[in-house]
Parts: structure tokens; C-alpha cells; sequence
């Protein structure tokens, strides 16, 4: 019997235009094969990313969950909570708390019947409940959080803060007492920005790494250009170090890349599968002939299902 796997490594999102032709190649751009069943293909999670913009639709919940089983039988989600529970609905332009988030019953509807689609078909790994750097810690805010927390108590729960104020050991011992998952970030360290951590508060061990592009950070016009960060092998390393401790103390752990500008996330989440496991990993063609520095550490799959040794 094949064990699941402890550690899980994928990209938050799938759908980029500027990943065709760089990780997709011409059978996903033409859609005869969907992204979700090619990328089940060498990572085994992806962090659903349109379901903070858009709530899940039931339908597609199920479709996701099935063509990426048919491929990869260990495969498994995780999806971000709508953005209507975690940011104010003028975030861009004042700072997110308790005061300015309003969601609404429906919010809460179409949330869980997205979720439970996903849940159905034994697919959802965690729920991403993520916060802006803006909200801090507070004692409205706490409240808040614990009030959304029973709300969803139902799923695997992660929360995600990027404010420093909430790396203390009373939020610690709150989120283990809640059984609740504490997500560790990498990103540009701004301000009071939290920096990398690696803390386990639940069952559920969780990385996000969001890129270094401290340039374009909150300064570019287009927000894709902050997740234009390619991690370098040291920085990689720093981080697998982290996450065998996170893995050690918990069941399962998520890693997952959102430097996904022109694809970035999936040379990093495989450069680190290889780190982690020791060994070559598979990976499409398209992405090594753009990418060449992964040949030394990858088996190639080309467009065929195909593989073969480079390097």
C-alpha cells in the first residue's frame, strides 16, 4: 500500500497565462489536457488561489478533485478562504481589522458549499484563512479571529498573519488551543513584516513563500510583478532545514511556492522536492528546456507522459 506523503510541495494557483509555453506545453494551452491533471503530474498540492477572489463553484470543486485523482491518487488541495472574511473591502486603500471586514451570510453559503465539494472527494487538505500585513494584533481583531475560526470549525484550519505582532507565544498557545494551523511566511521583510518562522500548532504543518522582490513589493503597477522571485539554492536550503522541523512536529505539511510569475514557484517547489527527498524528481520538458538549471536534479517528462534521465 502506497503511504501518503508527509510533506507536500505545490504552487499556489494554476492559472497564468505566462505559464504557457513555460510549463505548459501545447496540449494544456489548447485545453485538451487541464492544468490541474498535468500539474498533478509532478507536485501533489496545489493551493487553490480563486476561491479568495471567487467562491468555489460546487461543479468545478468536483471536477478539480477527480481529474487530479485519476493522475495522482495522493493528491490533495488546499484553498484560500474568500477574501470577503480576511480583507477590507477597500484593503488597497485602508488598513484591514475587524471593524472593516464584512462579509454576509451569503459569503458563508457559497464558501462551504465550495469547500465541501472538495471535502466530499476526500480533496481538502486545509483551509487558508489569510490575513493582510495591515491586520494586526489586537484585541478586536483577536476576537474577530476566534469568532471566524468556530465559524468554519469544520475544515482543517491554517491561518496566515504577516504582521510581526502576532509572532508571541500567547498567539502560539491560542492557535494550539484551538487546534488551529499557523502558517510560516517568506516574504520581503518591510516594516514590521513577520519574518520566517516555524511554528506547529496543530496537525498541520504549513509554508508559503511568496518571492523577495522587496522592489515591487507594494510599489509595482502590475500586482503580478511582486512574484517575480526566483529563490536561490542557498535560500532554498535554509528553508528545507525549517521544514523537516515543521515536518518532524507535525502529520502532514504543505509547502507552498507563490513567486508564480512566469512559473518561478513550480522551479522552486521541485528544486526543493529534490532537496527534501534526495533524489531526482520528475519534471515537464518545457519547464527544464526554459529553466535549464533544474536538468541536474530532474527526470524529464515530455509532452507524451515520457520520461528520461538528464544531467
Amino acid at each position: 500500500m502506497e503511504h501518503a506523503p508527509r510533506i507536500r510541495i505545490g504552487t499556489a494557483g494554476w492559472s497564468y497565462k505566462d505559464w504557457d509555453g513555460i510549463l505548459y506545453p501545447p496540449e494544456v494551452t489548447r485545453k485538451k489536457v487541464h492544468p490541474v491533471e498535468f500539474l498533478a503530474r509532478f507536485f501533489d498540492v496545489i493551493e487553490i488561489n480563486t476561491s479568495f477572489y471567487g467562491h468555489i463553484r460546487p461543479e468545478l470543486g468536483r471536477l478539480w478533485s477527480r481529474k487530479a485523482a485519476a493522475v495522482n491518487p495522493n493528491f490533495l488541495f488546499t484553498a484560500k478562504l474568500h477574501r470577503s472574511f480576511t480583507h477590507s473591502p477597500l484593503a488597497v486603500m485602508e488598513p484591514t481589522s475587524a471593524a472593516s471586514i464584512r462579509p454576509n451570510d451569503q459569503d458563508e453559503r457559497l464558501a462551504r458549499e465550495g469547500l465541501d465539494s472538495l471535502a466530499a472527494e476526500g480533496k481538502l487538505g486545509a483551509l487558508l484563512i489569510q490575513f493582510p500585513v495591515s491586520f494586526k494584533n489586537t484585541s478586536l481583531n483577536r476576537e474577530y479571529l476566534e469568532q471566524l475560526l468556530r465559524q468554519f470549525i469544520e475544515y482543517p484550519r491554517v491561518v496566515e498573519v504577516r504582521h510581526e505582532s502576532w509572532n508571541q507565544p500567547e498567539t502560539i498557545a491560542e492557535f494550539m488551543r484551538h487546534n488551529v494551523g499557523f502558517c510560516n511566511i517568506d516574504q520581503p521583510l518591510l516594516g514590521r513584516s513577520l519574518g520566517p518562522t516555524e511554528h506547529v500548532t496543530s496537525g498541520i504543518g504549513y509554508v508559503r513563500l511568496h518571492g523577495r522582490n522587496y522592489e515591487q513589493w507594494f510599489d509595482s503597477d502590475n500586482r503580478n510583478d511582486r512574484y517575480n522571485y526566483l529563490y536561490k539554492p542557498a535560500e532554498l536550503e535554509k528553508w528545507k532545514e525549517k521544514i523537516e522541523i515543521i515536518a518532524h512536529r507535525a502529520e502532514s505539511t504543505y509547502v507552498i511556492a507563490n513567486n508564480h510569475f512566469q512559473a518561478k514557484a513550480a522551479v522552486n517547489a521541485l528544486e526543493l522536492r529534490h532537496l527534501l527527498d534526495g533524489k531526482k524528481v520528475r519534471a515537464p520538458e518545457t519547464l527544464v528546456k526554459h529553466y535549464p538549471e533544474l536538468k541536474e536534479m530532474v527526470e524529464v517528462e515530455d509532452a507524451g507522459g515520457d520520461y528520461s534521465l538528464l544531467g
